[in-house]
């Protein structure tokens, strides 16, 4: 029996640096993904965007993974493939989809133009910036399970759990910066096009960093290759039916869809939110929302670490899901109107944020084998994007259609006043069911012996 050598992951430095390599990429998919969330009023001043364009705009990032399958095709082309293959090519879908979405902001001519959609007209502007969206989402969620599957390559056994919630912080600090500065560049320069610019150029180095971790993932290769003593069974097609057959699977699945639905989708509209209830200036209205990234930041780290190192995966799920329900029925509540109130519900959602992803990304890789681990990630990614095009695009519909309460003059330009309760019961009544499939996912978990109530770090012998 040959003694094992030593590999690049077994080296704490090498295996964080990797870590941070893959990051990056991540944190620029992150800025470059919620560049316009803070900018809805902002585009109805200056690009006469209605509420139900942009709800199909913030929809669009899921338009062509939902109704093209394309995270199907993309977490089988991962398992085939391999991580470097995958990487790349949804890096370069990325930087491809926001060059389309800044060209779209930046010809103002397309204003002038307008097409019919299911009884609707959309401006051919919206149109062009839903199809880069689009195509950047299709990268941007291919991006995300291929990060996940390199991670559980270079940390299984080890820190995993803190890898994944160290990965999410970054790509989190994008969406902070996004936040908290897209109204700010807006502002400054009189336009939405130079956010999205900004966000552009991030891609580019995004994809730059990826090209150097394939260098080091290559290396890897060749040692775990070289100690193989039979080759492991590839991904085939019955791999596929044996994740959706997996029970586990599902819970985490829809734990994932009802989840994010009621965080991203929110994000979408948070700034508008601040301006509207909680009478935020324009210009800042995206400070609040950033406190929700800038807190998972600190917390999902601590949450993945106490994974790693005590366990209570389940219940750490659990506990998300119920403090999630808690803030938005409070943000539904048309009495609590005051600024530092949604400070502090803020805080609290960011908190919620942490607990759930912490525990649930890590327990998909105890839940399935390695060899599936491309393709089950993209199946939850897709089941979790059905929500991420549905609900924005049935919240836009709603403040279009239910909640505008009057009008006022800003910057010369006539715009809406709206109503956020109607809207923050439909998130409310979304995550609710968070509760529900955390619960029934503890018991299966006792059931089925998934473990993810135990500690993820192996102890050394």
């Amino acid at each position: 029996m040959k003694n094992q050598s030593v590999q690049l992951r077994d080296s704490a430095p090498m295996r964080w640096l990797m870590l941070l390599l893959v990051a990056l990429t991540m944190f620029a998919a992150y800025v470059a993904s919620d560049i316009f969330s803070p900018l809805q009023t902002m585009l109805e001043r200056h690009n006469q965007w209605n509420p139900s364009e942009y709800g199909w705009f913030a929809g669009s990032y899921s338009i062509f993974n939902v109704f093209l399958g394309m995270l199907i095709f993309g977490g089988i082309i991962l398992d085939r493939k391999g991580i470097r293959f995958s990487g790349i090519l949804s890096s370069i879908l990325m930087v491809v989809g926001i060059g389309i979405k800044y060209w779209a902001v930046t010809d103002q001519s397309l204003l002038g133009n307008s097409m019919m959609f299911l009884g609707d007209e959309y401006k051919m502007q919206v149109v062009w910036a839903v199809v880069g969206f689009g195509i950047f989402g299709v990268g941007a969620e291919v991006a995300g399970i291929t990060v996940s599957k390199s991670i559980v390559k270079w940390f299984k056994g080890k820190e995993l759990a803190l890898a994944m919630g160290m990965q999410l912080s970054l790509a989190r600090l994008g969406s902070a910066a996004a936040l908290a500065f897209s109204p700010m560049i807006a502002s400054r320069y009189g336009n939405v096009s130079t956010p999205v610019l900004f966000g552009f150029v991030l891609l580019i180095l995004g994809l730059l960093s990826f090209i150097i971790y394939s260098v080091y993932d290559k290396k890897l290769d060749v040692q775990i290759k070289a100690e193989e003593t039979e080759p492991e069974e590839s991904f085939n097609m019955k791999d596929l039916k044996a994740v959706l057959n997996n029970k586990g699977f599902w819970l985490i699945a829809i734990l994932c869809v009802v989840f994010y639905s009621a965080v991203f989708p929110f994000l979408k509209y948070a700034a508008g939110l601040m301006e509207f209830k909680f009478g935020v200036d324009p210009k800042l209205s995206g400070l609040i929302p950033s406190m929700l990234p800038f807190g998972a930041i600190v917390l999902t780290p601590l949450f993945g670490r106490i994974y790693d190192k005590i366990g209570h995966g389940a219940d750490l799920m659990i506990g998300g899901s119920f403090l999630l329900v808690s803030v938005h029925i409070l943000f539904a509540m048309p009495f609590i109107d005051q600024w530092w109130m949604a400070i502090i519900l803020m805080i609290l959602l960011g908190i919620a944020f942490s607990m759930v992803p912490s525990a649930m990304w890590p327990s998909l890789a105890k839940i399935m084998p390695e060899r599936q681990l491309g393709t089950t990630y993209a199946l939850t990614f897709y089941i979790q994007n059905i929500g991420l095009m549905l609900v924005p695009i049935m919240v836009g519909n709603v403040l279009n259609k239910y909640s505008i309460v009057g009008t006022i003059v800003k910057d010369g330009v006539t715009v809406n006043q709206y109503d956020y309760t109607l809207t923050m019961s439909i998130f409310a009544a979304i995550c609710s069911l968070a509760i529900v499939v955390s619960l029934l996912l503890k018991f299966m978990d006792k059931k089925m012996g998934y473990g993810l109530q135990y500690a993820n770090m192996e102890k050394k012998k």
